[in-house]
């Protein structure tokens, strides 16, 4: 139960959730200026997160202290929540958190003046769209005029670090993203894929892109919670993160606030569940044995992907042994 559900239990009288989360943005603002960047404010800050909180009934549900601690992840990595696709307060029954998005990733790459990082999204009916990968990438898209995520084709990223002689790209087909998408999940339809489908989309192929870039300490942390957010978890910084209290608005150390545990999740029943966990890592071998008996290309190039932090030599054999088996077909 929310803090403002159990004064409400105790007095008889509800009170006005924008007007209560109003007030302990007001407590925060002092402790949320230490964190932020230059080139942001307190007051913008929480500007933002009041708009997104008033104009979300689930995100009203979610405590305090978890809309806190994702308020400071954006502080921290520089993002605005709500802006232009920078960011995301996300609601998870009772739990918000903060989901770096495409524009928000790509913003802290060419932040650092050492790459350019960029996204694409292919729709039916787009009249170019053709890539090679391989020792001389290159995609070329020209946009329609559909924009209806339900006719997504393709999505896209390409990465260009300073100086380079080729571009990095990484196309996935709508398929790929939703297979991605449901072998990690651990939400179900609660997964804000299924609100921001395109958004999601994109920033699949992009966080592959990102492996290959110069790195930063913003980027890395943005990595870390997209990672976790991205199967339906609660993000955080790691021991530099800034935990709130709730009450006061002080900074809390590096320890969180104690809040009520999330029901374990549903056992997976088919297409959109949430699965149990999150698969273990697996062998070069079992690598190898799965992309050669895949029911097809697609579910070959998934099993492919997974192998992406294996070492470069074995990563690079098991890409000849997708196309021995799959290009000819």
């Amino acid at each position: 139960m929310t803090q403002a559900a159990l004064k409400t239990a105790a007095t008889g009288k509800a009170e006005n959730p924008i007007a209560t989360f109003s007030h302990f943005l007001d407590r925060l603002k002092p402790q949320m200026e230490l964190a932020l960047p230059k080139h942001l404010n307190g007051d913008r800050m929480a500007r933002l997160a009041l708009t997104a909180f008033s104009t979300s009934p689930k995100l009203q549900q979610c405590t305090q202290q978890s809309i806190a601690a994702s308020i400071m992840t954006a502080a921290q990595l520089g993002l605005e929540p709500g802006v232009m696709g920078q960011g995301y307060l996300i609601p998870y029954k009772q739990t918000c958190t903060f989901v770096p998005g495409w524009k928000g990733l790509c913003d802290l790459v060419n932040r650092a003046g050492r790459a350019t990082v960029w996204t694409g999204a292919v729709f039916e009916g787009d009249p170019v769209f053709d890539y090679a990968q391989g020792d001389q990438p290159f995609i070329k898209h020209k946009q329609g005029d559909e924009d209806d995520p339900a006719k997504l084709t393709h999505v896209y990223a390409v990465g260009r670090v300073k100086g380079s002689e080729w571009p990095v790209i990484e196309v996935w087909t709508a398929a790929k993203v939703r297979k991605h998408r449901d072998k990690y999940n651990r939400v179900g339809t609660d997964h804000y894929s299924f609100r921001d489908w395109e958004m999601y989309a994109r920033k699949v192929p992009l966080l592959q892109v990102l492996k290959y870039m110069p790195s930063s300490v913003e980027l890395s942390a943005a990595l870390q919670v997209s990672a976790t957010s991205d199967t339906g978890a609660a993000g955080s910084l790691g021991k530099d993160f800034v935990f709130i209290d709730a009450e006061t608005g002080e900074i809390g150390g590096n320890e969180p606030p104690a809040q009520t545990p999330a029901p374990p999740p549903a056992p997976s029943k088919g297409k959109g569940k949430a699965a149990s966990n999150a698969p273990p890592p697996r062998s070069f071998a079992a690598l190898a044995e799965a992309i050669q008996k895949a029911t097809d290309a697609e579910a070959a190039a998934l099993e492919l992907d997974a192998a992406r932090d294996l070492p470069p030599d074995q990563y690079d054999e098991l890409v000849a042994v997708y196309k021995r088996t799959w290009e000819k077909k």
